[in-house]
């Protein structure tokens, strides 16, 4: 096939989108140029995509399948939104691809699709079965219906392997759903694909937990997933149907997840760095597209504009895709901790999801209304979400968005916890311009135990209570195979947000007397080989490029330090963070840690610590001052407006926790 030059962007129209410069034909253009390069490495026939780079754990052979169907939903929304104009033939190579992919499926030659099996090393094409089918429904009149009726009947026996074999126990139960779907669509509905709609549709109602948000299965794994996956496949589905009822049942969960998930998005365009696969990107925006077209959003044209815009241009900007118009593994660059064991190099294009914006219309006022701001740079906000147990912070001055996490984890209900945990769910908290650091590294927004040598872990994470700016959470300490057991220890933990300003209580319970405990805060990238100055004393801060990261020990707290990670983050390559280390005391009812941290984005930001004692009633400076008295499981914080928060770990006996706050 001759390569065909990589298409250029238009130029920007900072009237019409004065914050990105982005319009509909900005996406147009990054479609097509991500195709134009993706399909230089198909086969002769079309059927498969063979990217650079190495192999999943399912092969080449699934990871060329991965590479084809991804970029094939790509190609979908980006002809299906054009009513079917194809100047560059797109959708020609992709049916020549389905047809010929199909044709002996299973067979070891340079064209066959592998055959769809169970979740496992074999069940990859099911996920593909899915973006397969979405992209024929999609462009139905000029792919599918241009097949030849015993090719279409080889097609539909493919891809009812994904309802005949069993998915994963996650959100794969919507591949099924939506290859049913697509069946029903064309005329190939039965008992077998009703079976497969109702069984996702059933499961899906028993994952919904509240305030728009679905765990991903079995036990509380929030993330992404909630927006790209579990509210994408569904109810597209039920808009592409017409399905009224569906759409009144789904529509609404979808609509008040945005009001919190809108908040996720930084000035810069950047989503929140949390949970797993975020080697795709901007399919962080799909949620909001989705909102869109199927009218379940609380925001307005421009501001949609602002979120789905800013998302692609951040990352655009930030080398992906890369000059040769690839997405390749990782976040900005190539960044090894971000991906998963289920990666390869077609993985990355599940970002095609993003362009489902532009199945809304040309006309509609997400493209012709004038951008708007970003909901981040509005006034600083904090909204607990007690059903994820997610605590959104933002600040308006510098754009910056923030998720404390006392609720999601990676982990079901029959799964042991092992250390070390998953870095990008175990952590206290994510940000939209910090990642967290590697699991062979020191651990950024962490409380741990340390014995023998090891610190323990945080992975099975349990809600202890919420309030309006505080959410509240407890874990037992795990250490790696081979170190000490301790059944009866936990770490009740409590994160109250103000402002950039981060309270960070914590409690040990059932743990020796005398054991180290460890607290850090923000990690921040710095560029390999520089150490900056380290401002330490009370107060550890560490400024980068883009953040400034600080923290201090307000009480319990007797050691700060700054602590190295080598593997950086998906920010940078080398990265520090700031370390407290007290020590578990006398008294049956546990020791309580107090600490102050903050992550901020303003240039020459104020130091949170003044001078700082080492006992109850010490005094800290922050603006015009803040307060802290310990009294056992008691902690009374006096804000510089004159507010008071009152923390109590012993209210109700054990594991109770009370919070109050009283105004100036």
């Amino acid at each position: 096939m001759p390569e065909h030059p990589l298409p250029t962007a238009p130029d920007e129209d900072r009237t019409l989108s004065p914050h990105t410069g982005y319009t509909r034909a900005h996406w147009e253009a990054t479609g097509d140029r991500l195709l134009t390069a993706a399909l230089r490495y198909a086969t002769p026939g079309h059927a498969l995509i063979d990217l650079p780079g190495p192999p999943s754990q399912s092969g080449v052979r699934s990871d060329g399948l991965e590479g084809f169907a991804r970029t094939f939903l790509l190609a979908a929304f980006r002809t299906a939104g054009a009513s079917g104009k194809d100047p560059h033939g797109f959708l020609e190579r992709y049916t020549a691809g389905v047809a010929r992919g199909t044709r002996t499926p299973g067979r070891d030659d340079a064209e066959s699709w592998p055959e769809i099996g169970h979740h496992g090393i074999q069940g990859q094409p099911m996920v593909e079965s899915a973006s397969v089918a979405l992209a024929l429904r999609l462009t139905t009149p000029w792919t599918w219906d241009t097949l030849p009726a015993a090719d279409q009947d080889r097609v539909e026996q493919w891809l009812r392997g994904a309802l005949r074999h069993t998915p994963a126990p996650n959100n794969w139960y919507l591949f099924p759903l939506t290859v049913a779907g697509f069946l029903e669509s064309v005329g190939r509905g039965d008992a077998e694909t009703r079976g497969a709609i109702d069984r996702g549709l059933g499961l899906l109602d028993g994952w919904y937990q509240g305030q728009g948000w679905y765990s991903d299965g079995d036990g509380r794994s929030f993330d992404h997933y909630n927006g790209w996956a579990l509210h994408f496949y569904p109810l597209l589905h039920a808009h592409l149907t017409g399905d009224r009822a569906l759409l009144d049942r789904l529509g609404p969960r979808l609509r008040e997840f945005l009001e919190g998930f809108a908040l996720l998005f930084d000035a810069n365009g950047a989503p929140i760095h949390h949970g797993r696969s975020l080697t795709y990107r901007f399919a962080a925006v799909t949620a909001v597209a989705l909102g869109a077209l199927t009218g379940e959003t609380p925001l307005d044209p421009g501001v949609t504009r602002r979120i789905l815009s800013g998302g692609l241009r951040h990352f655009a900007d930030r080398g992906a895709p890369t000059a040769d118009g690839l997405l390749g593994l990782g976040w900005y660059g190539p960044h090894e901790a971000t991906l998963q064991r289920y990666s390869g190099p077609g993985s990355p294009y599940w970002a095609s999801k993003g362009f489902l914006s532009l199945l809304i219309p040309a006309e509609d006022p997400v493209w012709t209304a004038t951008e708007g701001r970003a909901p981040v740079e509005g006034a600083d906000r904090v909204l607990a979400l007690p059903s994820p147990g997610l605590l959104v912070q933002t600040t308006g001055a510098d754009g910056l968005a923030r998720l404390h996490n006392h609720g999601s984890y990676k982990l079901d209900s029959r799964e042991p916890e092992r250390a070390p945990g998953n870095p990008l769910y175990a952590r206290l908290a994510y940000s939209t311009r910090t990642g967290p650091t590697s699991a062979a590294n020191a651990s950024d927004n962490h409380v741990a135990l340390s014995a023998r040598g090891m610190r323990s872990a945080r992975v099975r994470i349990h809600p202890l209570g919420a309030g309006r700016d505080w959410l509240a959470s407890w874990h037992r300490p795990v250490f790696p195979v081979g170190g000490p057991v301790l059944p009866s220890a936990r770490i009740e933990s409590l994160t109250l947000a103000r402002g950039r300003l981060e309270l960070r209580v914590h409690r040990t319970v059932g743990v020796p007397v005398g054991t180290p405990v460890h607290h850090s805060g923000w990690a921040v990238a710095v560029p390999p080989g520089t150490v900056p100055e380290v401002e330490q004393g009370a107060e550890v801060r560490l400024d980068g490029a883009e953040v400034t990261s600080q923290l201090v020990g307000l009480y319990g707290w007797e050691t700060p330090c700054v602590v190295r990670a080598p593997q950086g983050t998906a920010y940078g390559a080398w990265a520090l963070l700031p370390e407290l280390t007290g020590t578990v005391g006398e008294g049956g009812e546990g020791t309580v840690f107090v600490a102050l941290a903050s992550l901020t984005g303003e240039a020459g930001a104020a130091p949170i610590a003044g001078q700082v004692g080492a006992g109850a009633g010490a005094g800290v400076g922050v603006g015009v001052g803040v307060g802290v008295e310990v009294s056992g499981l008691v902690v009374a914080v006096r804000w510089g407006d004159g507010g008071r928060t009152v923390v109590d770990f012993g209210a109700g006996g054990a594991g109770g926790l009370s919070v109050t706050e009283e105004s100036a």
